[in-house]
């Protein structure tokens, strides 16, 4: 509630650099709030319905500042839908999946988890990714790594109904494939010592977690001209703005897959990495055709050639870490450098 309140008063003003230092703090305050409000919901609903509500409220909030931020920024923002996206992608498939591989190998030895379900999120997000964001690279019905709108509809609606395809698969067909298991590869329903919060804390929790997120958003908006401004200085291409900027807007999922990882819960850690990674391709592209009717700007998709390598090797990498079904301190190692190698092109590219 302090970080909406702060973000109210500090909306759309220029800041100076004590007040940047207090909406970081207030940040930071927030992203422990969402994860901990989100965790609440997901002890009260269960896998994998508790990693779809975070993934989902975070990528609904962050498709929203995407929208907003291209009304205001006319031609120069044409590939800011693009960058955030992909940025998105391999924050969680390189970085959250190689943070959680990472953790639970040096904790527990060995990550174990359920190759169909993760399989089939890795497959949903790898199709999206080429039919958004490299497809268009190659069509040659509009000039420039566009779509036409023809194209842009069509990749719009396959979004929608992949993601919707996912969502019945993951928490209604089959939603055992997408909970967590123990080394024996029995399904863990819940977690037993933990007493189960009340319906009236889970709804409480809800509407905090989505005040939570408002204002990790908004605030990281909010100090985005001084990211710019270092940036700027630093000699640094403006690419990497998205990239601080997603990096600030996924904290809370992060976070909690973290957290999941150490509890030996990697299924969940892994649900919530791709979840968002699918989530922000799936909602993102349907919404910004949606506002291409009305904004004049263009809408580039296309990624350029050094990005759809690194996408390529990310779905490789992947495809190879969940086909066992276990994964080790090399699998996670793996992923992070490949994480490590899209941060440096970003800086250097």
């Amino acid at each position: 509630m302090v970080a909406v309140v702060l973000l109210v008063l500090t909306w759309g003003r220029d800041l100076p650099g004590p007040l940047v230092a207090l909406v970081t703090l207030v940040l930071a305050a927030a992203v422990l709030s969402a994860v901990h409000h989100a965790e609440v919901i997901a002890h009260r609903v269960g896998e994998p319905f508790g990693s779809l509500v975070l993934a989902v409220a975070v990528t609904i909030i962050e498709v929203a500042l995407i929208v907003t931020l291209m009304a205001d920024g006319g031609d120069k923002s044409a590939t800011l839908a693009r960058d955030t996206v992909f940025a998105a992608v391999m924050i969680t498939c390189n970085g959250i999946v190689g943070l959680s591989l990472l953790v639970t190998s040096l904790r527990h030895g060995v990550a174990v988890f359920n190759p169909e379900g993760t399989g089939a999120a890795l497959a949903t997000v790898a199709t999206l990714a080429t039919l958004s964001l490299v497809v268009p690279t190659f069509t040659t019905s509009k000039p420039g790594p566009e779509f036409s709108t023809v194209q842009l509809t069509f990749a719009a609606l396959a979004s929608l109904v992949l993601y919707g395809l996912f969502v019945a698969t993951q928490t209604v067909r089959h939603r055992d494939y997408f909970l967590p298991i123990t080394r024996q590869g029995e399904v863990i329903a819940a977690d037993e010592h933990a007493e189960e919060p009340t319906t009236r804390t889970a709804v409480v929790s809800l509407c905090l977690l989505g005040l939570a997120l408002v204002g990790v958003v908004g605030l990281a908006k909010g100090v985005s001209p001084t990211i710019e401004s270092g940036v700027a200085a630093a000699g640094l291409p403006q690419a990497v703005v998205g990239v601080v900027i997603a990096l600030l807007v996924l904290l809370p999922e992060t976070i909690a897959a973290l957290r999941a990882a150490r509890r030996d819960r990697v299924q969940t850690s892994l649900n919530l990495a791709l979840g968002s990674a699918m989530a922000s391709i799936g909602l993102t592209i349907p919404a910004v055709a949606l506002a291409s009717v009305w904004l004049s700007g263009p809408l580039v998709l296309g990624l350029g050639a050094t990005h759809m390598v690194l996408l390529a090797l990310t779905v490789v990498v992947g495809s190879l870490t969940v086909v066992p079904g276990r994964a080790t301190l090399l699998q996670g190692g793996v992923h992070l450098v490949v994480f490590a190698a899209y941060l440096e092109l970003a800086a250097n590219p």
